[in-house]
């Protein structure tokens, strides 16, 4: 099998999504579980964009665990990191909708936050050799929240760093997952201190860093390649190599929003290894290779649930096409 040119590491767990958007999570009367988790998502996305891609994360040894690591496996992606706890759960969230499609996570149902399988990766048992043919590691944050995952994190650093592979991280922030979400920021700061590439959301971009502007972003850490920062149905805005520039979202009708930033994300990394780091001397490349990541993510808003929902390849470039832009 293909080693993994692209490696993402969290959390994979099931989203119930309320199947009566529009209404508070007292009056929910029912649940649809979907697959997810953002690192997960992204290294779907990436199988189905036709970027191998493999996922390193902890499930437990249950229905939900077994289930996940079939819907990554059918994907196309790696599960040779995947770990397995003897006794704790694997993670759901439950997610309530707007009438729009915009969704807020609503918690854990009967389980505290620390009592997840994913809470539990263990350092010691991921494999150096993971990481050999691994030209970018994608990870969000949500894992720093807890003393073994945050410490499985520090010794991926360590190994793709020493592979010289280039690190992505998506901030990805839910204070639902943290115990002390104030600790989150100084945590979540210093991890950007070792990554490439940088995403967010206009509303992180603000907690974390008081400006919305990518460059302005870039200025305060110095190592950043590329800054990305989406703004849902208003685009996103980048700076990536010195260029910087905006685009509009594409217009579609929005069905649900989950993993849409996770297919923005899958979109973005994919270019880069089709394109190639080189590339990103030119700015007219660097424009189409966002403008190629916005529409992942808009395909991805479309369907409901954030992996189900996913693209392929062709979809996305008979969708630039249909908009007028080249693929």
């Amino acid at each position: 099998m293909t080693k993994p040119r692209v490696l993402c590491l969290g959390e994979v767990l099931f989203d119930f999504l309320s199947d009566q958007p529009g209404v508070a999570l007292e009056a929910v009367t029912s649940w649809t579980p979907y697959p997810g988790g953002a690192p997960a998502n992204v290294a779907c996305g990436l199988a189905k964009l036709g970027t191998a891609s493999g996922f390193i994360g902890c499930v437990g040894k249950d229905r939900a665990g077994v289930e996940l690591v079939q819907v990554l496996q059918t994907a196309g992606v790696d599960t040779t990191g995947v770990q397995w706890h003897p006794t704790a759960p694997t993670r759901g969230v439950y997610v309530v909708r707007s009438a729009e499609g915009d969704r807020h996570f609503a918690g854990f149902g009967e389980f505290d936050t620390t009592g997840f399988a994913d809470t539990h990766l263990q350092a010691q048992e991921i494999r150096p050799d993971l990481l050999d043919e691994c030209e970018y590691l994608v990870l969000g944050t949500l894992e720093l929240a807890y003393p073994d995952s945050a410490a499985a994190i520090a010794h991926v650093l360590d190994l793709a760093e020493a592979n010289y592979s280039k690190i992505l991280v998506d901030v990805n922030w839910r204070p639902v997952f943290w115990t002390d979400p104030d600790a989150a920021p100084a945590i979540i700061k210093e991890l950007l201190t070792r990554v490439d590439f940088l995403k967010l959301s206009q509303e992180e971009a603000d907690w974390l860093f008081g400006t919305q502007f990518p460059a302005e972003i870039a200025a305060q850490v110095d190592q950043l390649e590329g800054v990305l920062v989406t703004a849902g149905a208003a685009g996103c805005a980048y700076w990536v190599n010195g260029h910087q520039g905006r685009l509009p979202a594409f217009a579609v009708d929005v069905e649900d929003t989950t993993g849409a930033g996770d297919g923005f994300v899958a979109g973005f990394v994919h270019q880069l290894c089709e394109q190639g780091i080189h590339r990103l001397d030119d700015a007219t490349i660097v424009h189409k290779m966002v403008a190629y990541a916005s529409a992942v993510g808009a395909l991805t808003a479309t369907r409901l649930g954030a992996i189900a929902a996913q693209p392929t390849a062709a979809e996305v470039e008979a969708f630039l096409y249909l908009q007028g832009q080249e693929g």
